[in-house]
């Protein structure tokens, strides 16, 4: 009953702070708030990414060349990946203060969705979102693995404990969202804020004893790794790559925060912090015996803490973990949220857990999938250092179609001029592209893992769309214009008191569930109207342009309902600002009718048999009409069709 439709709205002006959707409150009250939700992915990172370039398949030496050249690959990545490729530059591609690649793909359509190759444009944004699911099974997975295996350093025969705990923690972790983030949030910032700290402070100790890790600043350092052991030093970056990850993270969450606010925090407080443990780790290693060096380099991260502290450390890494997981879940809720308001996914039972944060939602389905699909991983990869493997491919993959979809964006709709626009794209292509093709050779080892859930994601969500598409133009074929209808039938039926609203999914015709009430029924109500919701482009739409409403004469309406794509469809709540309808709406003297479409085969399919009963499988069980429009239970009428595609 709901489509995408041309933008209608412009709420704020692009870019402007404070546009809807963003957390109210201060500067830095929403910088603070940013560190504990936004932050907690790449935030834990050093956990095992340092640790996983040198023990990694293609395992460096440990000598004071590969430990410079990783940490400075370290700094060099984050400075050009995080602080300038995506905090700096595709922050200020914002679609209405909202950003992620969906939010993306949207304010490039809205350029170029006319042209030739603007459907190349939703397909890499579809596929970068599939690749989202990927990594958001993996997050928590390797997150709440790493910080558990810092059991093992304060006692080794904990070991056999790791996976138990680890699978509890995680479980825990699920089973609580359907509760809502509004009271665990509150504890977010205060914890992040400290296990910042906690880890800038170990990791400053030991560059004030060893300051010689300074010059890896200098990416000399790197060129040396590269010209030493290039090939060795071109697979490392499949590992350095981990330090990054959560990239795509800081562009998504913007919407609640802010670029403002998040910039703030990245610069102010986060990044110094991460590279002040990296050069810590570095520092330490180098200044080691070398006897010492590979016992330490099992978990350099938590060695870097007096004996006394280790276990505190591994409590408070674990929480952080735990948040950063939680982070990554509720991503994957907006995310799926975006993706059925715009059309690619079926529509799916949704919660809302706040009474006051419309962005709060729990989405069952999408829960209980990641859940068995976190713990089969666990119970499959063993360790963090097994799925490390499995991590890096799905955030290389997403950080590179996020580059072709930044070169896009600053041809099309910046209008940079060409020779401005082409040697950033291409720093950033091939920068981006080294990275996804390093770990490449990593597929046999688990990088197979998120390719295969993408694409399994990509088909979902590409027949999807394909399918709704196809049923349109059917029921658009046969559709009987609605101002013949309407003359027609006003002598035709008996009229009956009360309001009648028949949901329909194009904005022109007559549905088919009017259709069949008037055969089987042989009645009108007073007050017909055909309601349609269109979902914008843009991520909300002001309350003065949520309707439109044509009067067709003799108590027929065509009425419009706008809503964006981050936006709750509440169809009572949406009616109620239409005023010129013939009178308020009573929901006691009201009734909704739906119609639910049941497929037929065609003797000429617009797509393949295999997808189309997949689309078939995906129209039976997705939500009713009924629960996702917030239509009262006691007011709908169901009437069927058949429909060939």
């Amino acid at each position: 009953m709901s489509q995408t439709a041309a933008p209608i709205v412009d709420p704020a002006p692009e870019g402007v702070e404070g546009a809807p959707g963003h957390g109210s409150g201060s500067r830095s009250a929403l910088a603070l708030g940013a560190i504990g939700v936004v932050f907690g992915d790449i935030g834990t990172s050093p956990l095992y990414a340092f640790r996983e370039t040198f023990l990694g398949s293609h395992s460096l030496a440990i000598d004071t060349l590969h430990i410079y050249g990783v940490v400075s690959l370290i700094f060099w990545s984050m400075t050009l990946i995080v602080s300038i490729q995506y905090v700096s530059i595709l922050m200020r591609a914002d679609n209405k203060g909202q950003g992620g690649t969906l939010a993306l793909v949207a304010l490039l359509t809205r350029h170029i969705g006319g042209s030739r190759y603007g459907w190349i444009t939703v397909l890499l944004g579809v596929f970068a979102t599939a690749l989202f699911y990927g990594d958001s099974m993996i997050t928590p997975a390797i997150s709440v693995l790493s910080a558990v295996e810092g059991l093992t350093v304060v006692n080794s025969s904990l070991k056999p404990l790791v996976i138990p705990i680890a699978l509890v923690l995680l479980i825990f972790l699920f089973l609580i969202q359907k509760r809502g983030t509004a009271a665990v949030g509150k504890l977010f910032a205060p914890i992040m804020i400290v296990y910042f700290l906690v880890i800038a402070v170990l990791g400053t100790i030991q560059i004030v004893q060893n300051p010689y890790i300074l010059q890896a600043l200098n990416p000399i350092w790197a060129v040396r790794f590269f010209a030493t052991d290039g090939t060795i030093a071109f697979l490392a970056l499949g590992s350095v790559v981990l330090a990054v990850t959560g990239s795509e993270a800081l562009y998504s969450d913007m919407g609640h925060f802010g670029r403002g606010p998040m910039r703030l925090s990245w610069f102010g407080f986060v990044m110094p912090c991460l590279l002040l443990n990296y050069f810590g780790q570095g520092a330490m290693i180098a200044a080691m015996d070398p006897a010492e060096t590979a016992a330490a380099m099992e978990s350099p991260f938590f060695i870097m803490a007096p004996e006394f502290l280790r276990l505190p450390l591994v409590l408070l890494a674990t929480a952080a973990t735990f948040i950063a997981s939680q982070a990554v879940i509720s991503g994957a809720f907006s995310i799926t949220h975006q993706a059925i308001q715009l059309g690619f996914i079926p529509r799916l039972s949704t919660e809302h857990t706040s009474a006051s944060e419309r962005g709060q939602i729990y989405i069952p389905f999408v829960n209980n999938a990641l859940m068995v699909s976190v713990i089969l991983l666990v119970l499959m990869f063993q360790s963090s250092s097994n799925l490390a493997a499995a991590y890096g491919i799905a955030v290389t993959g997403a950080m590179f179609i996020d580059t072709m979809l930044m070169g896009v964006l600053l041809l099309a709709v910046w209008k940079w001029k060409w020779w401005l626009a082409l040697p950033v794209f291409v720093v950033f292509l091939f920068v981006d592209g080294a990275y996804f093709a390093a770990n490449l050779p990593k597929v046999p080892d688990g990088g197979w893992f998120p390719l295969f859930i993408g694409a399994i994601a990509f088909t979902l969500l590409t027949t999807w769309a394909k399918g709704r598409n196809l049923m349109r133009e059917r029921m658009s074929e046969v559709a009987l214009p609605i101002e013949i209808f309407a003359k027609s039938a006003k002598n035709s039926a008996t009229r009956v008191p009360g309001t009648a609203i028949f949901m329909a999914s194009q904005t022109a015709g007559v549905p088919s569930a009017l259709l069949h009430n008037i055969k089987h029924n042989k009645v009108l109500h007073e007050r017909v109207i055909i309601l349609t919701v269109l979902i914008d482009d843009s991520p909300y739409v002001a309350p003065d342009r949520r309707c439109e409403l044509e009067d067709l004469g003799d108590g027929f309406y065509r009425a419009v309902l706008h809503y964006g794509f981050m936006e709750e469809t509440d169809v009572p709540q949406g009616l109620k600002s239409m005023t010129r309808c013939g009178g308020a709406f009573d929901m006691m003297h009201t009734s909704f009718f739906l119609s639910r479409q049941t497929l037929l085969p065609s003797a000429n399919p617009g797509m393949m048999l295999w997808r189309e009963r997949i689309f078939a499988w995906m129209l039976r069980n997705a939500a009713t009409a009924m629960d996702f429009f917030r239509l009262p239970t006691n007011r709908v009428v169901e009437l069927g069709s058949q429909v060939e595609i």
